[in-house]
């Protein structure tokens, strides 16, 4: 069939005119991304099942709990709900580091450690986030390197017969501060069970951005946490993360984030660990949802 240019003309308008009404949303790629909030970010109060009624009803897919929880209640509260466990928090990381000078604190750390591995196991997800020690306080950065690989290598054995990995998060304990260095780091531990759970919003200000350390760690990423940042200068009598901006409202770049991601292959959980009061009920908690829907869609 032959086509002359007024009827080539009239179809490639048209098309372009379809394409301009589709919307943005619409037209980006679907993403395989699953929604879940860590749960000690929920604000809402009351028991374990309350909380997970709310975020299910929020519009979640998931709940990261914490480490040593009433395990049984945690379950039921999965299965009344059918909300999943996206991942486990490691409950003793912080108090009981892997760095520590003493011997007794570090066996404290790796047991908590066990502890979540098979927390995780019991509700069904596949890694815990482990903050791997504390540079501060007396502890250098090589201390801390040596001690931690020591207690997570130990740690290996029964994550590989529970099927759980074990991810290390960067944050602000003044270790592995660069990309190089985070991908350093597991080249040293040098096992398949040990991987990166990365937290968007805690490279914020240090730098490099966000999307180059995604760009390093590929696909060593396990899990990531869905957190926003602002540059502007810390208020002194902000609390912990309370003025930490809603998502969207802060300064990471989420196009180049996303599209980061998509180069790595990422695919699964993204939990959001915004403030509490982004998730104080459930209509503050769907705004969180949904700002990260818009994300995703990016």
């Amino acid at each position: 069939m032959r086509m002359n240019r007024r009827s080539f003309l009239k179809i490639t308008t048209g098309a372009a005119t379809a394409a301009a009404l589709v919307p943005v949303s619409a037209a980006a790629p679907k993403r395989n991304l699953r929604k879940a909030i860590m749960y000690s970010t929920i604000g809402v109060k009351g028991t374990v099942l309350e909380k997970f009624r709310a975020m299910q009803a929020a519009g979640f897919d998931g709940v990261e709990p914490m480490g040593a929880m009433n395990r049984d209640e945690v379950i039921a509260a999965f299965k009344e709900t059918g909300l999943r466990a996206a991942s486990v928090c490691d409950h003793l990381h912080w108090v009981k580091p892997l760095s520590a000078p003493d011997e007794a604190t570090r066996r404290l750390g790796f047991d908590g450690l066990v502890h979540s591995l098979h927390d995780a196991h019991a509700y069904g997800a596949t890694s815990v986030l482990l903050v791997p020690g504390v540079a501060r306080n007396g502890v250098t950065y090589q201390q801390c390197w040596e001690r931690s690989i020591v207690e997570i290598r130990k740690a290996i054995p029964v994550a590989k017969d529970l099927g759980v990995k074990i991810a290390i998060e960067n944050v602000g304990n003044d270790f592995i501060l660069t990309p190089a260095q985070a991908v350093d780091y597991l080249r040293a531990i040098n096992s398949e069970w040990v991987g990166w759970h990365f937290d968007i919003g805690n490279v914020g200000r240090r730098g490099p951005a966000a999307e180059k350390w995604i760009q390093a760690l590929g696909q060593r990423i396990v899990r990531i946490h869905i957190k926003d940042y602002s540059a502007a200068p810390a208020d002194p009598a902000a609390k912990g993360g309370a003025a930490r901006p809603k998502l969207l409202d802060g300064d990471t770049n989420w196009p180049a984030v996303m599209a980061a991601l998509d180069g790595a292959g990422y695919t699964g959980w993204a939990i959001s660990e915004q403030p509490g009061n982004q998730a104080a009920d459930v209509a503050t908690a769907r705004d969180l949802a949904q700002r990260m829907d818009r994300i995703f869609a990016l």
